[in-house]
C-alpha cells in the first residue's frame, strides 16, 4: 500500500488508537517482512472498538495471522504486559 493510504488507514476515530497505530506505522512498519506489513493492512480493515480491546489485551483476535501484528504492534509500543 502506498504510504499516504497506510496514514489515513492509521488514523483512526479514537485518540487511543492514534497514539498507538501512527506511531508503530512511523517507526516500526518499514522495518517489518512483507508478510507482516500484509497483515498491518489486513490489521486496519478491523473495526476501531475490536483494535482497542485488542491493544488493551482486554481480548485478542481469533485469527492467528491478526493475532501475530497484534502482538507486533503490543510489543512495539509500549503495550507490554508486566512481568
Amino acid at each position: 500500500m502506498e504510504r499516504n493510504r497506510l496514514f489515513w488507514g492509521s488514523r483512526r476515530g479514537m485518540l487511543e488508537l492514534d497514539l498507538v497505530l501512527l506511531p508503530f506505522l512511523e517507526n516500526v512498519y518499514p522495518t517489518l517482512e512483507q508478510a507482516d506489513k500484509e497483515r498491518y493492512w489486513q490489521l486496519l480493515t478491523c473495526e476501531d472498538q475490536d483494535l482497542f480491546a485488542w491493544f488493551m489485551r482486554r481480548s485478542d483476535p481469533e485469527d492467528p495471522e491478526l493475532l501475530r501484528i497484534v502482538q507486533i504492534v503490543r510489543d512495539n509500543t509500549g503495550m507490554r504486559r508486566d512481568s
